[in-house]
């Protein structure tokens, strides 16, 4: 059956559109990916990728077997996400997985599908998962960025005020008396007055006042 939404299902349903965007951008060519809006059964799809597959679009109808999982969970035969193995219309085999959303008061509101492809050439699935050279003589990579994992805030902070201190420290083209000034500027740029205690941690590491950081930070 299908239900009305509130305009907080809305906003729930409408975040997803972004997951669609960046699952899509990450998984590659070899996946199809839904999103639907339960309110109306007949246009249900409000966001989807590579769905080429299919031939749907934005406004296409529920699928009979996300019909028959409505059913199930409604009937507490199933969970909220099921995983299956299926054909699309041209016969070719699938690995389909089917995830509720619930909004307010727990109610079903949409559904998130994904459905992966099993004759996609292993060669196109491999080259979304592998980062490609500039040209064929270049032995650049691109699409590389250089992320860092630390195992709590503290030291993630150190690391920035660290490599941010070393690098203003070394540039000429600043005066001694606007170091810290900009050491601060650049942090708080870098999102690090976000983190609890910061404030103190970073006067701490640049061997001044609290107050002389929030002094900073204010004429920010």
């Amino acid at each position: 059956m299908n239900c009305i939404l509130t305009e907080t299902d809305k906003m729930i349903l409408n975040s997803y559109k972004n997951l669609i965007k960046g699952l899509a951008d990450y998984l590659g060519p070899g996946y199809e990916l839904i999103l639907h809006n339960l309110e109306s059964y007949d246009n249900s799809v409000i966001a989807i990728a590579n769905g080429h597959y299919t031939g749907r679009k934005v406004g296409a109808p529920i699928t009979n077997m996300a019909l028959n999982i409505l059913k199930d969970i409604e009937n507490n035969i199933s969970e909220d996400n099921v995983t299956y193995f299926t054909t699309n219309k041209n016969n070719k085999p699938m690995k389909s997985t089917t995830i509720t959303i619930r909004g307010e008061k727990n109610k079903i509101i949409g559904l998130l599908c994904i459905n992966f492809y099993l004759d996609v050439p292993f060669s196109r699935i491999l080259d979304s998962f592998t980062p490609q050279l500039h040209t064929e003589s270049s032995t650049e990579i691109s699409g590389m960025v250089n992320e860092e994992f630390f195992e709590d805030s503290y030291e993630l902070m150190s690391h920035l005020v660290e490599t941010t201190k070393k690098k203003i420290m070394e540039d000429n083209s600043i005066v001694s008396s606007n170091k810290n000034k900009a050491i601060i500027l650049q942090l708080h740029g870098k999102g690090v007055f976000n983190f609890k205690d910061s404030v103190q941690f970073v006067a701490n590491a640049l061997n001044i006042s609290k107050n002389t950081v929030y002094l900073h930070l204010r004429k920010l």
